[in-house]
């Protein structure tokens, strides 16, 4: 297999596990308290990344020198509170309604891009985030012909994860102009855990056993579902492994259909293929933005190496 094959074979299992992980979380959130649910995980999480970290160059003490601490502590935050609210989406709106919403991502990453990283935005990226903005408010109308049923608040759950999770993608990009990828996953790991072992211990629960089988299962995938990710970006840009992570959407909805009995309206269908659409080409344009950018600085130094010559 050439390394493109191996980091989209990496890429696929990646968020297949995802929506098996986000279909557990659906079933947990519903019978139990989603801090406890992501308190557990985060042991699970902890490990994993201290783990990493020590067999990193350097090990821990490397991993663990950040040149933005408050950033880091930050987006770790944002994180907890995203995995947290996305529990509490599954349990109360559904797997693929709130996965759709999701998907909004990239176009909040955008929007937030500018004033916090700086970034200048053109008018085919500005179009793109309007059109994705109408397909997140299309989403957000479960019943689309039926106006008793066109608001339901509970829909804000999806979008504040969606606009979390664009916080969290936005601080990590910042971090990461003086912090290395290691350093921002062990931050991730660590400082949710603290968070959640302050916390979680207010939503202790008592889980049946067959119960804390699906509870190991969901640490079990959020290791892994990240490990494989990892590896995907070890072998794609970015730009290569965001389309794929659309594919969430499909195993989400057929876990959605089959296992939880949802349905799919028609609004999830147009709002979700107007946010893909919008989505990708965010991400596509980016990607080419900053190759132009990249190919400019790479030309005006190359004089200066020669005449330094």
């Amino acid at each position: 297999m050439t390394s493109s094959k191996y980091g989209y074979a990496f890429a696929f299992l990646a968020v297949t596990i995802f929506a098996l992980q986000d279909g557990i979380s659906k079933y947990l959130g519903e019978q139990y308290p989603p801090i406890f649910i992501a308190m557990i995980r985060y042991f699970a999480f902890a490990g994993f990344a201290l783990v990493l970290a020590a067999r990193a160059p350097g090990g821990i003490k490397a991993a663990s020198r950040s040149k933005r601490p408050v950033v880091q502590v930050v987006r770790s935050f944002l994180l907890v509170l995203q995995i947290v609210v996305a529990i509490q989406a599954f349990a109360v709106v559904g797997l693929i309604q709130s996965q759709a919403i999701f998907a909004s991502g990239p176009i909040f990453v955008a929007l937030l891009s500018m004033p916090v990283l700086g970034e200048r935005v053109g008018w085919r990226r500005w179009l793109a985030i309007v059109i994705g903005l109408v397909g997140v408010v299309i989403l957000l109308n479960p019943g689309f012909s039926d106006a008793s049923d066109a608001l339901n608040w509970n829909v804000l759950w999806p979008l504040g994860g969606a606009v979390m999770m664009g916080a969290y993608a936005v601080s990590t990009r910042l971090a990461g102009r003086s912090d290395s990828s290691m350093t921002s996953f062990l931050y991730t790991g660590i400082i949710g855990w603290l968070v959640l072992i302050v916390i979680g211990p207010f939503f202790l629960a008592d889980p049946t056993p067959g119960d804390w089988v699906w509870i190991a299962i969901l640490c079990v995938t959020g290791m892994s579902s990240h490990f494989f990710l990892i590896k995907a970006y070890e072998y794609l840009d970015a730009v290569a492994v965001q389309p794929v992570s659309y594919f969430q959407l499909v195993v989400g909805g057929f876990i959605g259909v089959l296992v939880f009995g949802e349905q799919i309206h028609l609004n999830l269908l147009i709002g979700a293929g107007i946010v893909i659409a919008a989505g990708a080409f965010t991400v596509w344009r980016e990607h080419v933005v900053g190759r132009r950018k990249a190919a400019a600085e790479k030309a005006v130094l190359a004089p200066a190496s020669r005449d330094g010559a």
